[in-house]
């Protein structure tokens, strides 16, 4: 098989084609529509991404194409892989029920959408999604929104900004009842929320994780609440490496109390051994700060 013909069979079979026909489903609550996350058994993840022609492993370093992914899930050896992969040629995985429907005009660049949107204002919709059910008290919302971490979103979602060392919204989280994704053409950075020269940075999965660790800890005033947005850039790593580079800081890595937040865990012990800074991990009772809260909030009702 040559070259070409190997092009047309990346763009003819989807990664999600071959996951789902080896029993791997997606988990709508973790994924957006642009990283797309599959399980099967414990600690097994893939992450779909670039349309489907892309994917990594949150657990490890592999990553690669439709046919790489043949490979990581059992073909021994390339020639196998290409067999996989050309069996596959016509199916059609099935499309996650929250995709977005395409777009047809142009997007404004990210810093107007973002001023364009309203802050959350007591009994908006998004303030009642964060504070009926997430559970976040009302004064770590207006805290948020003096900050200008907060807008609000369509039909009742949440954007929680991420920003670069020097303050600019590079995009931002959404988070909604019916909803979890990422701003489209944004970058992930870090949702950032408390002091601007902390001397301890807290590092979560989620910007509603990030605002539940604050309220657990009465929002510390050493400390900057961080959120990664559920993935590990290339440019959220640089972020944490100039907060570590700063004189007498610790990072805490209050990433999920499962296998992935280990690993990510682990990444920002890494970061701060090179940096020589302070390092805690810190973890929730349940898979994450919010459902913590919610459980403290429910039983003090």
């Amino acid at each position: 098989m040559d070259n070409r013909q190997k092009d047309e069979l990346r763009e003819k079979v989807a990664c999600a084609a071959l996951l789902e026909k080896a029993g791997w489903q997606v988990d709508l609550k973790e994924s957006t529509a642009r990283a797309v996350k599959y399980r099967r058994g414990e600690g097994e993840i893939v992450i779909v991404i670039h349309g489907g022609r892309g994917w990594f492993d949150p657990m490890s370093t592999s990553k690669g194409d439709v046919f790489d992914l043949a490979t990581h899930l059992g073909a021994k050896t390339f020639p196998e892989a290409l067999d996989h992969v050309a069996a596959l040629v016509g199916f059609q995985p099935t499309k996650p029920a929250w995709k977005r429907p395409a777009r047809t005009n142009p997007l404004a660049p990210v810093t107007n959408r973002w001023n364009a949107r309203l802050k959350p204002r007591p009994g908006s919709p998004t303030w009642r999604y964060l504070a009926e059910v997430r559970a976040i008290p009302d004064h770590l919302i207006q805290e948020a929104v003096a900050q200008d971490c907060l807008r609000e979103g369509p039909h009742g979602s949440m954007w929680a900004a991420h920003t670069n060392d020097a303050g600019v919204v590079t995009g931002w989280e959404e988070r909604g009842p019916d909803w979890r994704g990422f701003a489209n053409a944004g970058s992930k950075r870090l949702f950032r929320f408390g002091t601007h020269q902390p001397s301890r940075v807290c590092i979560t999965e989620a910007a509603i994780d990030a605002l539940s660790l604050a309220a657990f800890e009465g929002l510390r005033h050493d400390t900057l609440y961080a959120s990664t947005g559920g993935g590990w850039a290339p440019a959220t790593e640089n972020e944490l490496k100039v907060l570590a580079a700063r004189p007498n800081t610790q990072l805490v890595a209050a990433t999920d109390s499962n296998m992935q937040g280990d690993v990510f865990g682990d990444r920002i012990r890494a970061i701060t051994t090179q940096a020589g800074c302070g390092f805690e991990r810190l973890r929730s009772r349940f898979d994450d700060w919010n459902a913590d809260l919610q459980e403290v909030m429910r039983r003090a009702r």
